[in-house]
């Protein structure tokens, strides 16, 4: 099976280099018609430039596909919804949004201005809200859509210094839970990568060796399959240096405890019972851990 993308339409966000490039590049070398989307700011999201943006743009057309730029900051709603105008007026219709666009502003969180924690969730977090919700009325009229977000290993597992950054990326994964529940009914698919690469963002975090087989381009297979006419969705895929791997939000069975005065003491005493992962469940929807519950709870009542 080929993946093909012909006659599809698609927006990457920072897309004017590293991971968002690579995926514009294979977007458009398997068919789709790319919005190439960059501010071309510095890596802490200071400045701006059309250059790196209009430069991929010309890497695809020179390729023989077909790509548009744009400089909309993702944290500009107004400058998105613009950019998604753009699109529509130029090929009239939006099928696959990757939100890639990102920034880093490290430090302990000990040593973290509140300031640099709200800059990166709104790059990150609010970033992907806007270009989701700016595409979402396009994609439900047309009954097809393929959002993929782009979390991170930080946020699934908690990295040193990068509270803000790891706040954000979790987020996303929320955000697709619920988006995935809505869309399912449009047609609209809505995934996870949790990408490991060497970047401009991610290159002071490795050693040398490691930045070396850990290439960009490695991860784009896993971008284009949650973003393909027969992707998953709620998946989250982790990918680097040419490895794929899946992460889940899981459950475990757990234990009924009860109301007495000392259910504090009981659970304290059993908690490597409630950690127990035989038998754990990726829940279909929040309401699952409710159902789970109750049914402990009346299977106990039931009982006596």
């Amino acid at each position: 099976m080929t993946i093909d993308f012909k006659g599809r339409v698609a927006i990457v966000t920072g897309a004017g280099g590293g991971l968002g490039r690579e995926h514009a590049l294979a977007l458009a070398a398997r068919g789709a018609k790319v919005v190439v989307n960059d501010l071309g700011g510095a890596r802490d999201g200071s400045g701006g430039s059309s250059a790196a943006a209009l430069a991929v743009v010309e890497e695809i057309r020179a390729a023989g596909g077909e790509a548009i730029a744009n400089g909309a900051s993702v944290t500009d709603f107004a400058a998105v919804q613009a950019m998604v105008e753009d699109t529509l007026k130029q090929w009239g219709r939006i099928d696959i949004l990757v939100n890639n666009a990102g920034i880093l502003r490290d430090k302990s969180f000990a040593k973290m201005e509140l300031d640099d924690f709200r800059l990166v969730m709104d790059v990150h977090l609010m970033g992907a809200v806007h270009c989701c919700k700016a595409v979402w009325p396009v994609m439900t009229e047309q009954k097809y859509g393929r959002i993929v977000m782009t979390t991170s290993s930080s946020g699934l597992y908690g990295n040193f210094g990068q509270s803000n950054y790891g706040a954000a990326k979790m987020a996303l994964v929320g955000l697709m839970q619920t988006l995935a529940l809505e869309g399912a009914k449009y047609n609209i698919h809505v995934n996870s990568l949790a990408p490991t690469a060497a970047t401009r963002m991610t290159e002071s975090l490795f050693p040398a060796e490691f930045l070396e087989a850990l290439k960009p381009a490695d991860v784009v297979p896993a971008m284009l399959v949650l973003a393909a006419e027969n992707a998953p969705s709620r998946t989250i895929l982790c990918a680097g240096a040419g490895s794929f791997e899946a992460a889940n939000i899981t459950m475990t069975q757990g234990i009924w405890v009860g109301r007495e005065g000392d259910a504090p003491e009981q659970l304290a005493a059993r908690l490597a019972e409630v950690r127990q992962r035989d038998g754990e469940i990726v829940p279909e929807s929040g309401a699952a851990q409710g159902h789970l519950e109750l049914t402990k709870a009346m299977s106990h009542v039931q009982k006596k």
